[in-house]
């Protein structure tokens, strides 16, 4: 068990590791130059960053790619976001309380994933607890923590079970006035897997989408076995130096595969002494008060974005026998005291020939 400096430990993010192209030159066909292309864009509050490793030849095609990858993520964030006023799901929530309504296929998926993540963790994931997220926004605005017939007036409208869903008819409905969704917690990893199935499609399978700490990677680049990806921990000392000259946590490897991050570090409030994160437990209806950080590794970032959610608000203990539990899973936590909680197979995800659920 690795012991890390508070600060340094919740300050965890994944970033791109290096990739050496020079390796990849064997693997060319003769006369190709290997080329790994970045490109970036703001999306959904974050940035998402778009890699495709691909003979220098493949260029303007990979380009082109790209952009259909970004047009599909803002196209997403049109269906999904709670922000924009004339999204899908705005105008969902609009509908009156119990009367079936037909959605997209994209928003149908979310709402159906998300059902599935709920009953998987017992509502440690939750996104209808858009009435409590709704609170908590006054809360940091008025730094002052709602009342206990606040939060319980916003407890009575949450719930997972309240959302029904109809696969047959492919609708859903709400069954409680009031109700608010929010899908920030699964959203950028859902937009970063479809973007990654947009790349696939357009001929280039060994790319990569990151979505800040959600990142699904497809095959591995040019003359590597995976890509590498950095967990940082972010020491006081070293904050605002560049990513490549801050010190690593750890170091593990993605094919086929994806990885997510959830922490407290940002959007924290203090109040009366006691922080609050900005991840809310669907139980209190308030900011987590142990901090935590987590890290899980698995075969889409759908599910490893829900659930590095989920297992923060689970906490130690019971998020580390649930990532114990499901063998397509590993995972790291980093507890309150800065120490590295891995799971038994955590070590294989350093492994550029291991695969999510190597567990026996």
């Amino acid at each position: 068990m690795q012991n890390l400096p508070f600060k340094a430990a919740l300050r965890s993010r994944l970033f791109l590791f290096g990739i050496t192209l020079l390796e990849a030159l064997p693997n060319l066909i003769a006369g190709e130059k290997p080329s790994l292309l970045t490109f970036q864009e703001p999306h959904m509050g974050t940035q998402f960053t778009v890699r495709i490793s691909c003979p220098s030849e493949q260029t303007a095609a990979a380009q082109e790619a790209a952009k259909a990858a970004y047009h599909e993520i803002k196209h997403l964030d049109q269906i999904c976001s709670d922000y924009i006023s004339d999204s899908e799901l705005i105008k969902f929530l609009e509908t009156p309380v119990g009367q079936p309504t037909a959605v997209s296929q994209p928003l149908f998926d979310l709402f159906e994933r998300s059902r599935h993540f709920s009953e998987l963790t017992d509502g440690a994931f939750d996104i209808t607890i858009g009435p409590m997220i709704r609170q908590w926004r006054l809360t940091r605005q008025h730094h002052r923590l709602p009342t206990p017939q606040q939060i319980q007036e916003a407890r009575a409208k949450s719930g997972w079970r309240l959302l029904a869903l109809d696969s047959s008819a492919h609708t859903a409905t709400l069954t409680k006035a009031g109700m608010r969704i929010s899908l920030g917690g699964i959203a950028k990893g859902f937009a970063a897997d479809k973007a990654l199935s947009i790349l696939r499609t357009h001929g280039f399978p060994r790319s990569l989408v990151a979505a800040s700490g959600d990142i699904a990677a497809g095959e591995a680049p040019w003359g590597e076995l995976a890509w590498r990806i950095g967990i940082q921990s972010l020491d006081v000392f070293l904050i605002g130096s560049d990513d490549g000259a801050r010190p690593l946590t750890e170091v593990i490897s993605l094919h086929n595969a994806a990885v997510s991050t959830s922490g407290d570090t940002r959007q924290a409030i203090e109040i009366d002494g006691i922080r609050y994160s900005h991840i809310i437990d669907p139980q209190s209806g308030l900011g987590l008060t142990e901090r935590i950080g987590v890290t899980v590794r698995g075969p889409d970032a759908t599910t490893t974005d829900a659930l590095a959610t989920a297992i923060s608000v689970m906490g130690l203990e019971k998020g580390l026998r649930f990532l114990e539990s499901r063998r397509e899973l590993e995972g790291l936590i980093i507890s309150a005291n800065g120490a590295s909680h891995p799971s038994t197979g955590w070590e294989d995800a350093k492994n550029p020939v291991a695969s999510p659920g190597a567990k026996p």
